[in-house]
């Protein structure tokens, strides 16, 4: 069993962890996290249209080259990342993926989950993403399960903010404060080429999420922010 302090975050396609929760990644990382993305799918048909573009390319290309983005991204993060390869338009995972994402659960007994929204009726993907981690993380619990590894405990998960929130039964109700780490997102960001057009997308959201922090906060510090939203109760001690 790892022994590391770890977040796990499970992301639907090659780029979602970094739009999403890049900034949370890295401060993890910053912090002596061990920080493990498990992406589903390279995003190659659904999310890859400047590649498609191009004359004479193939699914196998596309694939590649979302990879290496994804790859180059997560490092600058400061994270490690395993790609499924479970399709994409749809993501159809395998039991045996299934079976791996348990003990992937079980060998890193992550502190926190990441993950997607609940629903997003833009892209089916992402809440197949969230249904699949919700499961996963059940039979990581179960004794019973057969895989291999500790069972793990109960994890919070939070979910990332969607594209557009209000259409996915999305709450902010955490505002992280990014503001430190902002510079290596961007950079991790401007790793996913064939995206170029949600580089600016994602920094206006920061930034306004940030002008959000500061005034739940009264912190003026804060220049940029991610929203999430809890999955489960947060059990406290006291509530100041």
């Amino acid at each position: 069993m790892e022994t590391t302090r770890t977040v796990l975050v499970i992301s639907a396609h090659a780029a979602d962890f970094v739009w999403r929760a890049g900034g949370a990644i890295a401060l993890c990382a910053r912090r002596g996290y061990r920080v493990r993305i498990l992406c589903l799918s390279y995003g190659e048909r659904g999310e890859s249209e400047r590649l498609w573009r191009q004359p004479g390319m193939t699914l196998e290309r596309v694939k590649t080259a979302r990879r290496a983005e994804s790859e180059k991204a997560a490092a600058i993060l400061g994270s490690e990342i395993r790609f499924f390869d479970s399709g994409d338009y749809p993501i159809h995972p395998s039991e045996e993926t299934i079976r791996e994402m348990v003990v992937e659960f079980r060998r890193c007994q992550p502190e926190l989950i990441l993950t997607h929204s609940v629903a997003d009726p833009y892209n089916p993907d992402h809440a197949e993403a969230h249904a699949l981690t919700l499961r996963t993380r059940v039979y990581a619990q179960a004794a019973g399960y057969p895989a291999e590894g500790q069972k793990i405990g109960a994890p919070p998960v939070l979910l990332f903010e969607p594209h557009q929130p209000e259409q996915c039964e999305f709450k902010p109700q955490v505002l992280l404060d990014i503001t430190p780490v902002f510079d290596i997102k961007r950079k991790a960001m401007e790793s996913m080429e064939a995206q170029e057009h949600l580089w600016e997308y994602y920094t206006d959201l920061a930034r306004r999420r940030g002008t959000q922090a500061v005034r739940n906060s009264g912190n003026k510090a804060i220049q940029y922010a991610e929203a999430y939203q809890r999955l489960y109760p947060q059990v406290m001690g006291e509530l100041a």
